[in-house]
């Protein structure tokens, strides 16, 4: 089901909302109803109403904010989209400001911006042009929609950032669509349909088999793919290893097959898989072999034991770069569901 997005932003005292609605496309029958509801800009309550709320199957999820119908006070998108180049600097006469004498704790980069220094609420200092380019840093490189200091992983509200950074409605709008598809990249289970390239949700996770709608209205039959292999699907369904297609990898033949992992940090271990699937959320992952044994999956973004697939609060009490105490998990037999919440 396609729709036309509506959004509109709410400013409350610490965080920023978007209004989604979804109307039935012009093509389609009328009888369709549409959802009005609210959602945080901010990673899980926003990727849970859209996985709930919304099931697309046109090209719209990578570029949803871009495509939307937006509210009244939204800025222009004919206005400058990139950084602004000029300097930004402090108003030494803010009252609001907590100035302090130093060195720019954001300045990572080195380029030494002349403007004062300033206190972050978690007590660093920095720049407005240091605080965008570290924000930015968060956005592109590292695919976050979250904003926490470079030096202590505080985490920092958006309407703090937007004030210390001395963000341009511009630059606002530009780091709202990056959240955005940050989010939508980081907490929807989105690929591209073989067949027409347009970008469809998996609503459900423990299913390979997907419909397009896109293709299964072009083509006036219902059009399923290999959400592993990307092949228009073969074979029974539903199925949570592999499709029929020849070439379609079946993960618990990864995970029984690959070879052992040896640690270059990590004492004493042995008979570790270098290979596993994600307890929470069922990704496969491989270790880098450097420092610790703990992993963060980039999928569901919780830290766990490598070595005996415990959440690292139940396994890191002790030592990170010794054998766990339960010694290492078996090799996996089946892959976890993810559950959301």
């Amino acid at each position: 089901m396609g729709g036309k997005l509506s959004i509109g932003r709410k400013k409350n005292e610490n965080k920023r909302k978007i209004k989604i609605r979804l109307e039935p496309p012009r093509n389609e029958a009328p009888e369709l109803d549409y959802e009005e509801f609210d959602v945080s800009t901010y990673r899980d309550q926003f990727a849970s109403d859209i996985y709930d709320n919304v099931s697309l199957g046109e090209d719209a999820v990578p570029h949803l904010y871009d495509n939307a119908d937006h509210g009244d006070n939204f800025v222009p998108e004919d206005s400058s989209s990139g950084t602004t180049y000029e300097e930004k600097c402090y108003d030494p006469q803010d009252p609001t400001l907590s100035f302090v004498d130093g060195k720019d704790e954001m300045d990572f980069l080195c380029n030494e911006y002349k403007s004062r220094r300033a206190k972050m609420s978690c007590g660093h200092t920095a720049t407005p042009m240091s605080l965008t380019d570290w924000c930015l840093r968060l956005l592109d490189e590292e695919g976050k929609c979250e904003f926490v200091c470079g030096n202590c992983n505080v985490e920092w509200p958006f309407d703090e950032v937007c004030k210390m950074a001395l963000l341009t409605p511009e630059e606002v709008e530009e780091f709202e669509k990056k959240i955005f598809s940050n989010a939508a990249k980081n907490f929807l289970d989105i690929k591209q349909c073989p067949g027409c390239r347009s970008r469809v949700v998996r609503k459900d996770l423990s299913n390979l088999n997907v419909e397009c709608p896109v293709c299964t209205a072009s083509k006036r039959r219902t059009y399923r793919f290999c959400w592993q292999c990307l092949s228009e699907w073969k074979g029974p369904a539903p199925r949570s290893d592999r499709c029929d297609n020849d070439g379609c990898p079946d993960p618990l033949d990864i995970l029984k097959n690959c070879p052992d992992i040896v640690f270059k940090d990590v004492k004493g271990v042995n008979g570790c898989p270098c290979i596993r699937a994600c307890p929470t959320c069922g990704m496969l992952v491989e270790h880098n072999k450097k420092q610790c044994k703990s992993m963060v999956c980039p999928r569901c973004k919780v830290k766990f034991c490598f070595v005996c697939l415990k959440k690292n609060k139940d396994c890191l009490q002790d030592n990170a770069y010794i054998l766990c105490h339960t010694d290492v998990a078996p090799r996996q037999r089946s892959i976890p569901v993810w559950h959301r919440t």
